[in-house]
This record gives C-alpha cells, structure tokens and sequence, in this order.
C-alpha cells in the first residue's frame, strides 16, 4: 500500500498533446513494422474531457481575421500534420463530427483528409460476419487491421507531402478492433504480426476523441433507423438496442485507454454545444486560440490519493512505466524536461518546454516527440540540479472520465515517497465533480496549482527552504482556472 504520508507535496506530468510525423510504408507486408515511428510538435493549454446530446443544425463558431493570423504565426516556422481518431459508440455523433472539424480546419487553411471506415469499405463487398467461421472471423478481423494501416499510410504519406498544415481525421482506428476480440485472440493476433500498443495506440496518432453514444446521456435521440451499417452487424441499418449501444460505446473507450491524449466528449450538453466542445479540444492540443468562442471549461485537476487500493478494485486499466528528467533551459522562467513512457520495453519520447505566461495568458507547453537516438542525445543536456522522476502510471475510465492516477517510485526524493496523485480534465465542479470521481480511492484534497505539488518542485535536490529554483507560480493558484473561470478546490473529506 502506497501512502501520501510523507509527501506533503506533489505533482503529476501534465497531460501532453503532440503532433507527429509519422513515416509510413505503403505496403501491407510492412504493416508489422510501419505502425508508426512519429516525430513532430504540438502546443498543448487545456483539455477538453466534455460532453453532449441531440443532434441539431450545423451552427459552426465563426472564423476571425485575428485566429487566422494567429494560425500564419504560428504556422510559419514548421508545417504540421496532426492525426485524429474520432471513435465512440452508435449515434454519438462522429459523422457530424468529421464534417464540423473538416469546415472549420478548412477555413483556417489547412488541408483536410478524411479516413474511411475500413470495416464498412469491405463489409460492403458482401461479407456478412454472422457468417463466418471463428477462423474465418479471426483472419477477417487481421487483414481489416492489415487494410486500415494501408489505408491510413496513404493518407499519412499525402499530408507529409502537403504543403499546407494537414488535419487527418480517421473514421475509427486500429485499436477499436480490439473491442470486439477477446483479450487472448487479440494478443495473439498481436504477437503474431509483431504489433504492440504503444505504437498502434500512443505513437500512430495524436489524438483520440470518443464521442459518447447517445445511448448513453441523451436516450432521448437515440435512433437506430438512419445509422450507417456497423461491420459487426448484419443490417442495412444500425438496429442496436439501447443497452448494447452502451456496451459498444464502452468497449470502444475501453480500446483506448492509456493514449496519453484521450478526451471523451460525453452528452452532459446539447448536441451543438458537444460539437463544439469537440473542435475545441482538438484546437486547445494544437494550440489554436479560439477565444471564447467555443467556451473552452474544461481544466486539469489534480488530487492527492492517501493510499492505492488493491488492482481487483479498478476497472480495467493500462499500466506504463514513466521517466522524466528535467533539463537546463535557457532562462529562469523556462522548463524543460525530457518523458520516456512505455510498457514491456515499448517507448515513446516526448520533449516538453514551458514557456511563461503571454498577455495575460495561460503558460503553455511545447511538446515535440521524439526518437530513441534524439533522446538520448538530449538527455546529455539533463539538470543535475534536479532528480530524476520515476512513476508508474495507470489509466483507466470510470463514468464516462479519463483518469491518470500517477504512482511515484523510488529512487526519488524523501519528499515523493508513498506519494499517489490523480489527474483528470474536466469542466465539473462542486457535487457534480464529486459524482464522477472515482469512489473506491480515498483521495485526501484536491491540490490543483498547489506548488508544492508541481512535478518541477518535487524533483529538486535542494531544500525548498533554501532553494532558488523553488517555482511559486501555478496556473490555478488561489482557486483560479486558466479561462478566467473561478474554480474553488474541491473538498472531498477523504472519499
């Protein structure tokens, strides 16, 4: 059992955003080896874990001459190709979805490319899966993933080459087939091609965004009379009942679990407001500033755990093992740290800056990932002024939120033994924050913008008494969010 006891202090890793460029091949023989080796830049503020319900005309938030000139600036040093997965259960809203984010991405100038639904391009060549045997399904199953990866790399390699800012949006990805297999045919399937999560989930896109079945939330508008076949169902029409659209719409976000820039948009709000909560969390990632035109809520929190309860009390989750190591940067008020984040000898890289505060607004982070050969070569340029900073990380999903409960190991500080924190995004407060909070931790206080929390704090060497490094800045300090939204702390009373 871990405790918080003697960390009186403590901070969890910012959740990250990135937009990679990914090398791709376009051969299915190499799709064993081309799930994807990423490289690129991402500016990340805020996330947007929010939600919605009933589908209702196209509204969409009006482009400014000022947020396109921010797009130049801010596109001129480096062109970027950002990729999405936009996933969730029947009648959540992601057809809408693709054309909302491909209007508004096109009217700020960049390239739009949209991914098809691998399953129903070959389902609609007369596969009826009720059909098949379970080794015909088995191989069914294997050659769509194998399809998905082709189509994907063609569309990968066409934003490469673009010479615009590209958004890529794909129609589900590799992982939601994992949904509808069991876990010992899955892993199997996966030793068999030399597949492994960390590269089909964490490293091949940048962003998944699970759109919330209205099955779930908004009952409703839930209709099964105008959907697109789903590849598992036999049907012209989507015909599932409520209950198994929620089981779908569970297993789908379940896949995902572990990608470190996961943001479920559930149905707590009307479906105008759900789209546009979406297209601003994609924005927030790439650090687009849209003002307050999509009424971007939603802010990191941050809570102390006093102890980590046993695994059977978890819902299902994904384990990493996390490193950071802080480097020297070029001024005072600039951080910069290296992550490697991986599971079973699996990494991604990440390189993070944090710059300080402009015009008033929020710090931002600068993430670019990295290759193995990159990181070490930046490691070299590490603080020695600080400690490095092991974790292990643990991701699941309880009510409809995407949690990150960041565990520290030794050899760390005394300040950071026994130390559990819990991270999550969310635009909740008060009663309705605490009705979605995982029941089974005791979580002592919420410590959001507490410095004495901050992962820059916790890993110094020195005594915070006597250290200059000591950082009293906080993004959320004195029960304040980014956004100007007024946030008190959230008191839990140890439940």
């Amino acid at each position: 059992m871990a405790t918080a006891t003697n960390a009186a202090t403590a901070l969890i890793a910012p959740a990250p955003t990135l937009a990679n460029r990914q090398q791709s091949a376009l051969s299915v023989s190499a799709v064993q080896t081309n799930i994807s080796e990423s490289n690129g830049q991402e500016v990340k503020q805020v996330d947007n874990n929010s939600k919605s319900a009933s589908p209702k005309p196209s509204n969409m938030p009006k482009i400014t001459t000022t947020m396109l000139n921010k797009m130049e600036t801010g596109s001129k040093s480096e062109k970027r190709v950002y990729k999405i997965v936009l996933t969730g259960g029947p009648c959540g809203g992601k057809t809408t979805g693709q054309s909302r984010l491909c209007t508004f991405f096109e009217n700020l100038g960049w390239k739009v490319f949209r991914v098809p639904e691998s399953a129903t391009v070959l389902l609609s060549g007369g596969v009826k899966f009720s059909d098949l045997t379970d080794i015909e399904a088995y191989k069914f199953q294997e050659n769509l993933i194998r399809t998905m990866v082709q189509i994907e790399n063609t569309y990968f390699e066409l934003g490469n080459s673009s010479t615009r800012n590209c958004l890529i949006i794909c129609d589900r990805g590799v992982m939601d087939a994992s949904a509808y297999i069991s876990k010992d045919k899955w892993e199997k399937m996966m030793g068999a091609n030399k597949w492994n999560p960390v590269e089909m989930r964490d490293n091949r896109y940048n962003q998944i965004l699970h759109l919330v079945s209205a099955a779930n939330g908004a009952e409703e508008f839930y209709s099964t009379e105008k959907r697109k076949r789903h590849y598992y169902q036999d049907h012209a029409c989507r015909s599932e009942g409520v209950d198994l659209a929620r089981e779908l719409d569970y297993k789908s976000a379940a896949a995902w679990v572990g990608h470190p820039y996961f943001d479920v948009i559930d149905n707590s709000t009307d479906f105008e407001t759900k789209m546009n909560r979406m297209i601003e969390s994609v924005c927030q990632k790439l650090g687009i500033d849209t003002g307050d035109r999509l009424q971007a809520t939603s802010r990191k929190l941050k809570f102390l755990v006093a102890t980590l309860p046993v695994d059977s009390e978890f819902p299902p989750f994904q384990d990493f093992d996390v490193v950071h190591h802080y480097l020297q940067s070029g001024g005072p008020k600039v951080q910069a740290r290296l992550r490697k984040r991986g599971q079973k000898n699996h990494w991604s890289y990440i390189h993070t800056q944090r710059r300080p505060n402009v015009h008033g607004q929020a710090r931002i982070e600068v993430k670019t990932q990295l290759n193995h050969r990159d990181y070490m070569n930046r490691l070299a340029q590490r603080d020695e002024a600080h400690f490095p900073i092991y974790k292990k990380r643990r991701c699941f999903l309880i009510n409809n939120q995407y949690f990150q409960l960041d565990i520290y190991k030794e050899p760390c500080h005394p300040r950071c033994k026994g130390l559990v924190l819990l991270e999550t995004y969310s635009s909740l407060s008060g009663e309705a924050l605490k009705n979605c909070m995982p029941k089974f931790l005791n979580i002592v206080k919420e410590v959001t913008g507490d410095p004495k929390f901050s992962m820059f704090n916790l890993s110094l060497r020195e005594d915070w008494t006597t250290s200059k490094k000591f950082c009293s800045s906080s993004t959320h300090a004195n029960g304040k969010a980014t956004n100007g939204v007024s946030k008190a702390p959230l008191e839990l009373n140890g439940h």
